[in-house]
């Protein structure tokens, strides 16, 4: 009987050994990231949002959106829009996502804070108003922005009112 006992004690120690071991490699951290991110879908109702949300207050415009990793996902231009603003657009989208803070944010702050005055002289990022982060929860996932609409505080307005249409719920 004691044979037994023994025996069952070390088999039971065994296996907590196990469950604790197995505990151990779940804490580790996962390997490969899911991560929500803008899809293709997504990236053209925001920009037919905001193509809209500019036409209905007589503005033309190009958007752009890029993705978590501020890859170009989807760009539109009405015909009249000077050429210098598409790559204006794609820039504060870059840029807002990047600093997860709206672009004209980021140039208000660089204006009125000397310390940042030199995030001008860093490659892609652009400080000025059009370009917003977009957000799931906590996670943001891409960014929009509007360019050639007459000014940074009526790009922005714009492509606020396709995030607000488009993605009222992931605030």
């Amino acid at each position: 009987m004691k044979l037994i006992s023994n025996h069952l004690s070390k088999a039971l120690l065994a296996l907590a050994v196990i469950g604790c071991s197995s505990n151990v490699l779940a804490a580790k951290p996962n390997l490969i990231l899911q991560q929500p991110n803008v899809s293709l879908e997504l990236a053209n109702q925001l920009i037919n949002a905001t193509m809209a949300a500019c036409h209905a207050e007589g503005k033309s415009a190009v958007v752009a959106v890029v993705d978590r990793g501020g890859n170009l996902i989807a760009l539109q231009r009405d015909d009249n829009v000077g050429p210098h603003n598409t790559d204006a657009a794609i820039r504060k989208a870059f840029t807002a996502l990047s600093t997860k803070t709206p672009s004209r944010t980021l140039a208000d702050n660089a204006r009125a804070n000397p310390d940042s005055s030199n995030l001008n002289t860093i490659n892609d990022l652009l400080l000025i108003g059009g370009g917003v982060p977009l957000k799931v929860g906590n996670d943001v996932i891409g960014a929009i922005a509007a360019g050639g609409a007459g000014g940074a505080v009526q790009d922005e307005s714009c492509a606020l009112k396709a995030i607000e249409k488009v993605m009222p719920k992931q605030k």
